[in-house]
């Protein structure tokens, strides 16, 4: 069922202006926050933001809101998927309940902070945070390879072909509505600049993720817009470390623009080569003021999500060719095995 009077673009720009008035409340929050006395940074596998002791009640508190989150995100894409089935241009009920949902664990998360401040953080590395973000932009990579391609326009051929691929786009939104709930409560609302421009982004993945099996979902720029964002993130909080590694987030992720990103807008050709000269002349600049050096760290950002984008197919096709040795085989009433045809299917 539709919502006939709103379309799904206009409840996108909305919840696009909603996520901004709630970064801008954590923000004023800096005046009130009863921040906790913080240890001392210890190194990168160490995460400032909680409290020096652990608390079994809050963190009781704090597991059971992930919990009740993550669940109920789950049920309304597995809802969607079964009973709409559909892209339209229009909300169906069923985005209005994932937005609402959504907004009121927002809600709860930021007086959740306020009154005990530490998120899962306490019980939990600070790299499955990190990495459930970067396995979700190689998922994109990976999924959106036939459409765009992966080098410059061009499909590049990948384990387990379209088959994974399109296994990965059918079952992309339950890894992605993890990542984005995990990564959600790992984080107090914390005031810190890369702080906010982080929950900034999660709140406009999670709409994102509320407005399934709708035209905005699928919108090209918009999602593009998504992946881009990490580069302001990256940048920004790398800005603010001691390893200043800012270049090589921003323009690692830059080079993912260029290199893949782009080439899905419909961008003209004479476009998109304005912005390959742009990206190598800021380049340029970069390399003149600071040295040479810098250059070395370029590659990395994007080496390694390119060969993730591997190593996540070969995972998906090991798991479909392990699916499908252990699917029990169809039966004739004798009891007769059944030669399983060549155009079966798997479902996972």
């Amino acid at each position: 069922m539709k919502v006939t009077d709103l379309r799904a673009s206009r409840a996108l720009l909305g919840a696009i202006v909603a996520g901004l008035l709630m970064t801008g409340l954590i923000a004023l929050s800096a005046g009130w926050l009863a921040r906790p006395d913080l240890l001392p940074d210890t190194g990168p596998s160490w995460y400032v933001w909680q409290r020096p002791e652990r608390s079994t009640l809050i963190m009781a508190g704090v597991w059971s809101l992930y919990a009740l989150h993550q669940v109920g995100f789950w049920a309304l894409i597995w809802y969607g998927q079964q009973r709409v089935g559909r892209y339209t241009g229009r909300l169906h009920l069923v985005n209005v309940a994932a937005l609402a949902f959504n907004t009121a664990f927002v809600l709860l998360h930021f007086a959740q902070t306020q009154l005990w401040y530490d998120g899962l953080a306490q019980d939990v590395s600070i790299w499955s945070s990190q990495f459930s973000v970067i396995i979700l932009l190689v998922w994109v990579l990976l999924m959106e390879n036939d459409r765009r391609g992966l080098l410059f326009g061009r499909t590049i051929p990948t384990p387990g072909g379209a088959g994974v691929r399109e296994w990965a786009r059918k079952y992309h939104g339950y890894y992605f509505a993890w990542a984005a709930v995990y990564t959600f409560w790992y984080h107090p609302m914390e005031t810190t600049t890369g702080h906010l421009i982080g929950f900034l982004y999660m709140f406009l993945i999670l709409v994102q993720g509320s407005l399934f099996l709708t035209r905005a979902h699928v919108n090209r720029w918009w999602t593009v817009t998504l992946e881009v964002m990490v580069l302001f993130h990256g940048a920004i909080v790398a800005l603010n470390s001691p390893k200043q590694l800012w270049f090589q987030f921003g323009w690692g992720f830059a080079t993912i623009f260029v290199v893949t990103q782009m080439h899905g807008l419909g961008l003209s050709r004479r476009v998109r080569w304005l912005i390959g000269l742009a990206y190598v002349g800021s380049v340029g600049v970069v390399v003149s003021i600071l040295g040479t050096a810098k250059l070395a760290t370029l590659p990395r950002v994007p080496a390694a999500e390119y060969v993730g984008v591997f190593i996540l197919a070969a995972i998906f096709a090991a798991g479909l060719w392990i699916a499908r040795r252990l699917r029990p085989r169809p039966t004739t009433q004798d009891d007769t095995p059944t030669p399983v045809r060549s155009d079966d299917q798997v479902t996972v």
